[in-house]
Order: structure tokens, then sequence, then C-alpha cells
């Protein structure tokens, strides 16, 4: 039998890189987040702020609407949440 599918292998040569089967894994940083994730991030914050927690950002004195607020903030990297992903094997 050969080696399993996830299995890495040498190539021949000395001083060769190892193959792979498997994509390289590329980390998510926080501006890469997907669409689900910024939308759970912006609703939590704007929830947040809807019920009197502080801005974290200057804004416009006439900005008052909580979502516009959490956007703010989003683009500012200001807000205080972390996305925690499982890693898939």
């Amino acid at each position: 039998m050969g080696e399993p599918l996830t299995a890495a292998v040498l190539s021949g040569a000395e001083g060769s890189d190892l193959v792979t089967d498997r994509p390289a894994s590329r980390p998510l940083g926080p501006e890469e987040y997907t669409r689900f994730e910024r939308a759970r991030i912006l609703g939590a914050r704007a929830l947040q702020i809807s019920l009197g927690a502080p801005i974290l950002t200057d804004v416009p004195a006439d900005l008052v609407d909580p979502v516009a607020i959490a956007e703010l903030e989003f683009a500012a990297g200001r807000i205080p949440i972390t996305v925690r992903r499982n890693s898939a094997s």
C-alpha cells in the first residue's frame, strides 16, 4: 500500500521543499473577516452601544445610529470583540 493522501512526502533531491497534498492554509486576520463574522461583530457592538456602552472612536455629534457608529468603530479597528475559529483539520 502507498502512503495516505495526507502524508507529507519528501521529493528525492537533497535540500528540496516539503510537498503535501493539502493547500497551504492562510490565516485570516482582522481585515479578512467573513461576511458572517462581520455581521455578528457589528450587530453585537451596535447592541452594546444602544444599551449605553462607551463609544471608542470619534463620531460626529449628529450621528446617533448605533449600527453606523459600530461600522465606524469597525473601520477604525477599535471594536473590542475577538473571533475564535475552530481549526479545520
